[in-house]
């Protein structure tokens, strides 16, 4: 470690016994490895990996901004999350460790038995003709079967969609009719709090307006009543005993620049883009970031808390650890259900070493003070992690004090579901400040810009951009190249816009403000303004509608929305509250507005934008 020097602010050293322990103990020097040699950098990581065939090249960048990594590679991502384990001691270590909501029932996997299962659900997905390339939807519950789903797919080529169970039928219906899936996999239901989500029957409305959909894999796991169509809907435990199910399955080989997933997140502007990852370049990113920043090893239990829904679950509990040969955790609860202890619980049960979780949960959890974590032993835990959104001081030194009992460092990460992994991060022998991201990862230069693209001066507010490019970048928004081109890279040519707004102190460190598009970020979960302003609008009553974000104290933001009411209705409480209930049940109980107020016109623009 370079010797300390004086920095501003509040900072937080790392211990001795951190820095000793710590794979990485120079930052600097590989900071400054990565910045004069970037291909050089992003070569030797992905050495680390196993390739079919090496590249010709590492970066293309002759058509940007469509770049390509490691063009002429031929990989298969699961080839290094499994099967590569399976020469290794890590045969037998245990891949992942679930949970049920209720604590009733925990299964677990070695690597040698996610093999059995991937290959299982492999072969009965590819038995259903799907080949490579076809895009398949998951849409379940945290079971250890979503992981599998997705592993299977990759494992055949086969494109992944998976849609945050938490989300309703317009959501779903959307996204399956975008991707033109020609498989669903869903379970009969899922558990949220002690109540059932009921999935199989949301999937079941879809499907109405989804002609693309051949085959439905349903996993049960609440045993509820559903409907099951013959002939389109197929028991997964009744496909799991035909013959065609068991033996071995090939992973079929991929080109590094090979579509390995699309991920649907909201944008400013009208439906979701689908965010299109590649098997080589996010493979070596996730895996890289994740050893790095969180310093993994063999002796980790390692638990993100993510619903496998979003990227934070794609790249940090399914695919990244996989690659690094970690135990990971999978939880099907929340934090606070049936107690506020729920996670303590868990992380004492199973001797969780390294805790990945939302700014949200946090704020939500120290409202309920000190005693519940206390009632329990947190002693294993030796690194903290912080996604999805700006980590307020307050919440970073609870976090840090009651939790991680003053010596676990906060590794708080900046990134998106476009930028596939870590891109502002610390590792954990980097000095910290309560509520910064700290630095760019390796390889990746920020900068703050004004509106005109120019550079601002340190502790000044502007907008986020990213100067380089990295392994794990989106390629475009699925089957729309220019939406992809106008979105991240037309407001200032030659660098990505990140959409966010941020300052960097005099230390170089970054601080991230949040927002500055029509997505409003509840609970860390990005919500487009226009996708609630059309749900409010399907309603008979409804003529127009405007959304906004304001600060909660919990959540982040909360949407407050104004609806201009048709002639014939007039505002009333009961009405007020079945709009939020409609907004809960088109979007999911996520986007439900914390209030809707009636007024009698909404601001505009000249061009007629509702003014925000």
């Amino acid at each position: 470690m370079a010797k300390k020097k004086e920095m501003e602010g509040e900072v937080y050293y790392p211990s001795e016994q951190v820095v000793m322990q710590a794979r990485l103990k120079d930052w600097d020097a590989l900071a400054e490895k990565a910045e004069k040699d970037l291909e050089g950098f992003w070569a030797d990581e992905a050495s680390e990996l196993e390739w079919y065939k090496k590249w010709d090249k590492v970066l293309d960048d002759s058509k940007a901004p469509f770049y390509k990594w490691f063009v002429g590679a031929r990989t298969n991502i699961v080839h290094n999350a499994i099967d590569r384990h399976l020469k290794t001691h890590r045969k037998n270590q245990l891949a992942l460790i679930w949970e049920s909501e209720d604590g009733k029932s925990e299964r677990t996997f070695s690597y040698f038995a996610m093999n059995r299962e991937v290959s299982r659900m492999a072969n009965i997905i590819k038995a259903m003709g799907i080949t490579k390339g076809d895009r398949v939807t998951i849409y379940m519950g945290r079971v250890p079967e979503i992981v599998f789903a997705m592993l299977a797919c990759a494992k055949i080529g086969a494109i992944h969609s998976v849609v945050f169970g938490g989300f309703s039928v317009d959501s779903l219906q959307g996204r399956i009719e975008d991707s033109k899936s020609k498989l669903v996999i869903t379970c009969d239901g899922s558990y949220q709090n002690g109540k059932v989500v009921e999935l199989k029957s949301i999937v079941d409305e879809s499907l109405k307006k989804c002609p693309t959909v051949e085959n439905v894999i349903v996993v049960k796991r609440v045993g509820n009543g559903v409907t099951m169509e013959a002939g389109r809907d197929h028991w997964y435990h009744d496909l799991c005993v035909l013959p065609i199910a068991n033996g071995k399955c090939p992973t079929e080989e991929m080109d590094a620049e090979d579509p390995l997933f699309i991920l649907y997140t909201s944008g400013s502007t009208g439906k979701p883009k689908a965010i299109l990852h590649t098997h080589g370049g996010y493979m070596v990113g996730t895996y890289s970031t994740l050893k790095y920043a969180f310093d993994v090893n063999d002796m980790d239990r390692w638990w993100c808390t993510a619903d496998p829904g979003w990227i934070t679950g794609h790249s940090y509990l399914v695919y990244g650890p996989m690659i690094a040969g970690v135990t990971s955790m999978l939880f099907e609860g929340g934090p606070a259900f049936p107690y506020p202890n729920r996670w303590w619980q868990v992380i004492e049960r199973y001797g969780i070493t390294i805790f990945y979780t939302a700014p949200t949960a946090i704020r939500g959890l120290m409202r309920f003070g000190e005693s519940w974590p206390n009632k329990h032993d947190l002693s294993s835990l030796r690194l903290l992690g912080s996604v999805g959104e700006p980590i307020n001081p307050e919440a970073w030194k609870w976090y840090h004090r009651v939790i991680g009992k003053e010596k676990c460092p906060i590794i708080d990460t900046w990134w998106q579901t476009e930028t596939g992994a870590f891109q502002i991060t610390p590792t954990p022998v980097v000095p910290l400040k309560p509520g910064s991201g700290t630095r760019p990862f390796f390889g990746q230069k920020a900068e703050i810009v004004d509106e005109q693209g120019n550079p601002v001066p340190d502790n000044t507010e502007g907008y986020l951009t990213l100067l380089r490019p990295w392994p794990s970048m989106l390629r475009t928004i699925y089957g729309d190249d220019e939406r992809y081109v106008n979105q991240y890279w037309s407001k200032y040519p030659g660098r990505y816009t990140t959409g966010d707004s941020a300052k960097r102190d005099t230390d170089g460190y970054y601080w991230i403000i949040g927002r500055v598009d029509d997505v409003i970020k509840v609970s860390g979960h990005r919500l487009g303004t226009a996708e609630v302003e059309s749900a409010l609008v399907s309603h008979p009553a409804v003529a127009e509608a405007a959304a906004i974000g304001l600060p909660h104290e919990v959540k982040g933001q909360a949407i407050y929305t104004f609806v201009l009411l048709r002639a014939g209705f007039a505002p009333s409480p009961e009405l007020a509250e079945e709009l939020r209930q409609h907004v809960a049940t088109h979007m999911g109980p996520i986007a439900r507005p914390d209030d809707v107020k009636f007024v009698d016109k909404l601001p505009k623009t000249r061009s007629g934008k509702i003014m925000r």
